[in-house]
C-alpha cells in the first residue's frame, strides 16, 4: 500500500543561507521532454511555472545526434534541436526558464523548500520533480571519444541505425539481454559482453538470450578500449580473463557500443522526504505522478525504470502539470 510519510514539522538548521527567496506557486526541476512538456501545460493553466534547467539543459537527449521514433518529426531532428524546440514552445505559453541547479530541498512543511545553486531559496506552493536519470559508463575515454559515434546507453533509442551491421552490449543483468535481444532483430550479429561467467539475468531472459541465434555471449571479458577512425567506432578491444590465468587481449570489429549496466536516477537530494525504490528511482501513486509528499510531483526518468523514452516522459510531465493543477485548485479552493 503506497501510503504518505508521516513528516513532522521541524525546524531545520540550513547549512546554507540563501541571498534571496523567491515564492512561486508551481517550480519544476529538470529541462529534459518530461520537464519542458510540464512547463507547457502548467504554463497554459496559468500556474506561471518556474523551471531551473539543471547542469544539462534538456536532458539525456543533447547527447544524442539523431532521433526518428518522436511523433511529429517524420525526417527526423537532432536531440538539441527538439529539446530547443520544447523549450521554445513553454517560453510561448510564459513559463519562466532558467539556469541553475537543485542543491538541496525540505519537504517537511506545507510550503515546499528548494535551493537553487546553494544560494537561491525558493519556497513553492508545489514542486514537479523531472530531474532524469544518468547512464552507468564504464569510465573510459573513449566513451567520450565516441559519444554519438556509435556510443549508445540506449538500444531502443539507437538501434535503428545500425541495422545489418555488427554491434557490442556490455552487462549482464535483465537490462543488457532486453538490449541484446532488441537489438538481435535488427542487427547482423551482437555481442555480449560479460564480465563473469554467468548472466546475472533472470532465467527466462538468460535462456532467450542463449537461444538467439545471432547473439554470442563473451565470458569473462571486460572492455580495454574502443577503436575507429573520425570519431566513429569500428571495434573494441577486450581483455578476457583479466587479471587471472590465462589472460589475453582480443578484438571485435563492431559499429555500435550500447552500455546496459544501468541508470542511476537522479534524486539523491530528495530521498530523506521522498519514497524510492533500492536504486533511487521515485515511487509514485500508480496512474499518477504524485509522490508521498503532498504538493510535490514526479515525472520523466527519475521515476521510470521501465521505459526510459522521450515521448513517454513527455506523457508523464503533461501528467505531472495537470495534476499539480487539480492540487493547487483543491488547496485553494
Amino acid at each position: 500500500m503506497f501510503k504518505p510519510l508521516d513528516i513532522k514539522e521541524k525546524e531545520k538548521d540550513n547549512d546554507v543561507q540563501p541571498t534571496d527567496v523567491e515564492q512561486v506557486k508551481c517550480l519544476i526541476i529538470g529541462s529534459g521532454p518530461a520537464g519542458y512538456t510540464a512547463a507547457v501545460y502548467a504554463a497554459r493553466a496559468n500556474l506561471n511555472p518556474v523551471l531551473y534547467e539543471g547542469l544539462q539543459p534538456g536532458g539525456q537527449l543533447t547527447t544524442t545526434t539523431e532521433v526518428e521514433n518522436y511523433p511529429g518529426y517524420p525526417e527526423g531532428v537532432t536531440g538539441p534541436v527538439m529539446m530547443e524546440d520544447f523549450k521554445k514552445q513553454a517560453e510561448r505559453f510564459g513559463a519562466d526558464i532558467r539556469w541553475g541547479m537543485a542543491t538541496k530541498a525540505d519537504f517537511s512543511g506545507d510550503i515546499h523548500k528548494v535551493w537553487i545553486d546553494d544560494k537561491k531559496l525558493i519556497e513553492a506552493e508545489s514542486v514537479i520533480i523531472a530531474t532524469g536519470a544518468t547512464a552507468k559508463y564504464l569510465g573510459l575515454e573513449d566513451e567520450k571519444k565516441y559519444a554519438g559515434g556509435g556510443v549508445s546507453a540506449c538500444a531502443t533509442c539507437d538501434g535503428f541505425f545500425y541495422r545489418g551491421k555488427d554491434v557490442a552490449v556490455v552487462g549482464g543483468g535483465d537490462t543488457a539481454c532486453e538490449e541484446a535481444l532488441y537489438l538481435s532483430g535488427l542487427c547482423n550479429k551482437v555481442y555480449m559482453i560479460v564480465r563473469r561467467d554467468v548472466l546475472r539475468a533472470s532465467r527466462v531472459m538468460a535462456e532467450r538470450v542463449k537461444k538467439t541465434p545471432n547473439i554470442e555471449i563473451l565470458w569473462k571479458h571486460q572492455v580495454k578500449g574502443l577503436y575507429g577512425d573520425n570519431g566513429v567506432v569500428e571495434g573494441a578491444s577486450l581483455f578476457k580473463n583479466k587479471g587471472e590465468e590465462g589472460e589475453e587481449e582480443t578484438k571485435i570489429k563492431v559499429d555500435g557500443f550500447f552500455l546496459a549496466i544501468g541508470h542511476k536516477p537522479n534524486s539523491d537530494i530528495f530521498k530523506e522526504y521522498l519514497e524510492t525504490d533500492k536504486v533511487g528511482y521515485i515511487q509514485t501513486i500508480p496512474g499518477t505522478s504524485k509522490t508521498n509528499v503532498p504538493g510535490v510531483f514526479a515525472c520523466g526518468d527519475v521515476q521510470d525504470s521501465i521505459y526510459r523514452q522521450a515521448v513517454t516522459a513527455a506523457g508523464s510531465g503533461c501528467k505531472a502539470a495537470m495534476d499539480t493543477e487539480r492540487y493547487l485548485s483543491e488547496k485553494n479552493a
